[in-house]
């Protein structure tokens, strides 16, 4: 008789291994900014990225929110904020920032970034205040333009004949820049689920 061939040992498939890069911190490298074209999966704001859980951005970095809850706000320099509900209660902070994080609205850290929140997930950030002083070198909108690149959209604000400022809208990065015509700055980036960030 005829020896047997040995029977085949299956051999496990390689495994494959997920490589994730790291995202890109923004408010440490806010000159991927610039770019006209941007992954908006590859970053993150504070340490948050697009589809976080609302009720995943840091609590104790926010200072204010706006949420369907919200019926009245007071507030103003010396006194700190007070939200009231369509029956007039008065609201805890904590109440403001769990409604917001959960269904739609915004979060505010005191330095001057937002997130929008819709059905529960981060879907954009706002940048403002003293981070913007990154592009302060830029000393007019034609020098915004020759740093960022030729908007696909661009609008003038005017408000009572007067010029206020430009908003610039780069669909490739959902990012729009506005441009303050009295200060000549950059007064606003945001990123994401915004008005016009996407195109027509």
């Amino acid at each position: 008789m005829g020896a047997h061939p040995a029977p085949r040992r299956s051999v496990p498939a390689p495994q494959r291994r997920a490589w994730t890069l790291p995202m890109i911190e923004v408010l440490d490298n806010l000159d991927v900014l610039y770019q006209p074209h941007l992954d908006l999966t590859t970053i993150e704001v504070g340490g948050v990225a697009l589809g976080t859980p609302g009720t995943g951005v840091p609590r104790e970095s926010l200072v204010e929110a706006q949420s369907p809850l919200v019926a009245r706000y007071r507030g103003g320099t010396d006194l700190g904020g007070e939200y009231y509900d369509a029956d007039g209660r008065r609201l805890t902070l904590d109440e403001v920032f769990d409604d917001a994080a959960r269904s739609d609205g915004f979060l505010y850290r005191a330095d001057k970034v937002s997130y929008k929140v819709r059905a529960g997930a981060v879907v954009g950030f706002a940048i403002y205040g003293p981070h913007l002083s990154h592009f302060a070198h830029l000393a007019s909108y034609e020098e915004l333009l020759a740093a960022f690149g030729t908007p696909d959209r661009a609008c003038e604000d005017e408000a009572y004949g007067d010029l206020m400022g430009y908003d610039a809208y780069y669909w490739g990065a959902r990012k729009h820049v506005r441009w303050d015509a009295w200060d000549d700055r950059v007064s606003l980036i945001n990123l994401g689920a915004f008005e016009g960030n996407a195109g027509p």
